[in-house]
């Protein structure tokens, strides 16, 4: 949950919300909290490597829909890895001034996913020790840089600017991204002792620990730097705003660790999709077509993220890409939840607070396609692709797997 999507996206959340970025990044907060209620609740009950994937079933039951679904969610991992990955790039490009080529930046996007999925073929241990130490250095090169920043920021002369109801509402729906990662931890409560303890806690925890320094960050950026100039830097806003507060070192620092923020992202979320894959097929609950060729071990699922994560880092730029994340998040976290109230008896929820995870959902989900359908009608129109084309084929290959073969 940490870092990829604030390094990233924090100039596009700006350009909607103007000064008002950290209430947007509150506003995506608060609409994460009903949604970690309902994966902990999920994720206590029905322990699984498969996380939402198995909750679409338990809540749908084996079928179209449910296969659809997870469809669906495995590829909105794709584009959210392809994101970081993305991320990955623009702080790269920073690092050396800007001066690298489209060709060389495409390259540089292609060996990063590769790597993220060569690490995750070496097993889940040495993911999550990577993991700790590439986001241990983030938190505390991001806390120095909001502690530095407040000490200079003339708050005095501050003045609030730009943004509207309509344009935070929007950014807060983009930075819904940053708190995508409560999903990807319900992954890992088979492998806990007690997942009705230690999941709600872990989730709830990194929850809380995120948002204040999202907020710290975010607030540190507005005091620091004029609105125009974070809209200039918009995909390596805290390069820009380190080098302000500690110079050329203190935007190396910052680059790097966006560096480390995106790749622990890249190979999170990859390692999220994967599991989703190979859990399902598994458990034949995608169609057969998938589940005994595409997706039939973990290399084949692992090597189909790889690719699939390549694509859209490479069709789609930075903004739309985010867009894109955020809007798929948005779409199967509030549909998850709506199957949640089916089965909430046996998991314990409370029905009031699933219902408000739904609507704050796709609040944000309509105000973010609108803006998406204005502003960047392709990502809008892919990821419309994406949903149509996860249904269609789980649906032509459950019905064709029925159909009497002729003798």
């Amino acid at each position: 949950m940490m870092g990829a999507g604030l390094y990233s996206l924090l100039g596009l959340a700006s350009s909607h919300a103007g000064t008002y970025v950290p209430l947007a990044f509150l506003i995506s907060a608060i609409a994460a909290s009903f949604s970690v209620y309902s994966y902990a609740k999920l994720g206590a009950a029905f322990p699984s490597s498969g996380g939402g994937a198995t909750f679409t079933v338990m809540s749908f039951g084996p079928g179209i829909t449910s296969g659809g679904i997870n469809l669906f969610q495995y590829i909105a991992y794709l584009i959210a890895a392809a994101l970081y990955a993305a991320g990955f790039v623009e702080y790269t490009n920073s690092l050396f001034g800007g001066d690298l080529s489209p060709l060389t930046l495409k390259c540089i996007t292609a060996a990063i996913i590769l790597i993220c999925t060569f690490l995750n073929l070496l097993g889940p241990s040495l993911v999550g020790r990577a993991e700790t130490l590439a986001i241990g250095l983030v938190v505390i090169s991001l806390l120095v840089f909001s502690a530095m920043g407040f000490h200079q920021a003339d708050i005095k002369t501050f003045q609030m600017g730009g943004g509207s109801i309509e344009g935070i509402a929007v950014a807060a729906g983009i930075l819904y991204i940053n708190f995508q990662g409560f999903g990807v931890v319900t992954n890992s409560s088979s492998a806990m002792k007690s997942p009705q303890k230690e999941l709600p806690l872990a989730m709830f925890s990194a929850l809380i620990l995120v948002t204040v320094a999202y907020l710290a960050v975010s607030t540190a950026v507005i005091l620091i730097m004029p609105l125009n100039s974070i809209q200039l830097h918009n995909g390596h806003v805290l390069a820009e705003a380190a080098q302000m507060v500690a110079g050329k070192l203190g935007s190396i620092v910052i680059s790097v660790s966006a560096l480390l923020a995106c790749a622990a992202a890249v190979n999170a979320t990859i390692f999220a999709a994967s599991n989703i894959a190979a859990d399902v097929a598994k458990k034949k609950e995608v169609s057969s077509a998938l589940s005994n060729s595409v997706l039939k071990s973990n290399l084949h699922a692992l090597t189909i993220s790889c690719i699939g994560v390549t694509i859209f880092a490479l069709l789609f730029p930075l903004g739309e890409i985010g867009q894109m994340a955020s809007l798929a998040f948005l779409l199967v976290y509030a549909v998850i939840t709506y199957g949640h109230i089916q089965i909430h008896q046996k998991t314990g929820a409370k029905p009031r607070i699933l219902w408000c995870a739904i609507v704050i959902n796709l609040a944000l989900f309509t105000a973010l396609i609108i803006n998406a359908v204005k502003t960047a009608p392709s990502s809008a129109i892919a990821l419309a692709v994406a949903l149509v084309a996860s249904f269609g084929f789980e649906a032509f290959s459950r019905l064709r797997t029925k159909q009497p073969k002729a003798h």
